[in-house]
Formats: C-alpha cells, structure tokens, sequence
C-alpha cells in the first residue's frame, strides 16, 4: 500500500517538473539549458509540495498506534527521497541523453496523440480559429518558419 501511494506521489513530481523541460525544449532550448531552465522554474515548487507531504506524513509519528507511526516514519522518509531523486536525477538524465531523451520513433509519433500536460498549444500546432462562421476554417494557418 505504502509503495502504491508513493509511486503516485513520485511520478506527480516528475511530470510537474518533466513538463516544464518540455515545455522550455518546445520553445528550441537545447537539452542541457531546458533542463536548468525547466528546473529553475519548478524545482522550488515541486521541493515545497515534497516538504509539506513529509510534514503531513510525520505527523502520523505523534499518533499512539504503533502502524500509524511505522506509516508515519515510512512515507515520511520516502516522500523526501523521491522529491530528491526527482530534482535531481530527472534533469541529469535528460542531459546525459541530450537529444536522445526526447527521440520518438516516427510510426510512434504518428499513432500518439500530441497533447500539453499544461494546456498549452505546442509550437508548430494548428490552433482553433476563435468563433469561425459555419462553413469557414476550423484551424489558423500555421506561422510561417522564420527565414
């Protein structure tokens, strides 16, 4: 139960802060500076959300039910590693791989829906044409590539 919960609460940090690299190698940082960038954005974020999480599960330590407390001290001490881990072996492995972290085999990318974590529409996407009349274009023309 406890390995569930923190699975979960390890993989939310990671997608917080992977989506923010992707976001910052999407507007044409290179591997290395998306991930400071990525990084300097979300780590505090993502350091605090593992923090006040330890906090909450020590908290179970002042409980008198001797499993309340082994949960306590487990998800408690867990919860600090893994929001460590992510901070800082998330981002070193993106560099390591350069652009390799980001590679898709092409019948891949063309089956995978491209989608933001964030909502935000990916450089190069079509967006929606605000209140488009009946029978007018349902997507704006993409901007043209600078020259």
């Amino acid at each position: 139960m406890m390995f569930a919960g923190l699975f979960g609460l390890s993989m939310d940090y990671e997608v917080f802060l992977v989506s923010h690299i992707d976001s910052h190698h999407h507007r044409g940082e290179e591997a290395r500076q998306a991930a400071a960038s990525g990084l300097a954005s979300s780590a505090r974020i993502t350091s605090a959300a593992a923090l006040i999480m330890a906090s909450v599960f020590a908290s179970f330590i002042l409980n008198g039910d001797p499993t309340i407390k082994q949960f306590g001290v487990g998800l408690a001490t867990a919860v600090l590693l893994a929001g460590i881990l992510v901070v800082t072996l998330g981002p070193a492995v993106i560099v390591l791989f350069g652009k390799a972290a980001w590679w898709l085999p092409g019948w891949l990318d063309k089956i995978l829906p491209h989608i933001s974590v964030e909502g935000e529409t990916m450089p190069g996407a079509e967006e929606p044409v605000p209140d488009a009349p009946e029978g007018g274009p349902k997507h704006a023309a993409p901007d043209p590539e600078p020259v």
